[in-house]
């Protein structure tokens, strides 16, 4: 069985408060990252119908801050799925108020799907629909082996 990327996608809206932001008037680093892994578990259970856990947050990258009052919109798709393994890239917005976005932060997370034991479970395929879906599909399978060969180097 194969499900698509869209069958999975999810997406958050926080508006900032105080209780977010940092000494430099910022959103919050963790607390953006708190989110992040949250919407990517999200993607994660809604494709593989389980429970997840995350094993690697692969790239975070911060490109921009957020400020107090500013609209926050965390969007989650899968770009690649192994056997119990899945990649999520979640990408941060900042949305002003004509409804335009500015990028502020990408990350790619792996989510592991688990059984009633928490033991690793076979997930469903990933149907691949379109030219950019494909695209990341291939550029997950790099990230993908350059995390194999850092385990190998480590061990």
């Amino acid at each position: 069985m194969q499900k698509r990327v869209r069958d999975s996608y999810a997406e958050q809206v926080q508006v900032l408060t105080q209780a977010n932001i940092n000494g430099y008037n910022r959103l919050f680093g963790g607390q953006l990252m708190e989110w992040i892994d949250i919407v990517a578990a999200v993607v994660a259970r809604r494709h593989s119908g389980k429970n997840v856990t995350t094993a690697v947050v692969d790239t975070l990258t911060f490109n921009a801050p957020a400020h107090p009052n500013d609209t926050v919109i965390i969007c989650g798709h899968l770009t690649y799925v192994g056997h119990t393994s899945m990649e999520v890239c979640v990408k941060s917005y900042v949305e002003n108020l004509d409804g335009s976005r500015q990028l502020i932060n990408t990350a790619y997370l792996v989510m592991v799907a688990l059984d009633e034991n928490e033991h690793p479970a076979t997930v469903p395929g990933l149907y691949i629909e379109s030219y950019e879906e494909k695209l990341e599909w291939e550029a997950a399978k790099k990230r993908r082996d350059l995390r194999k060969q850092r385990r190998k180097e480590n061990f």
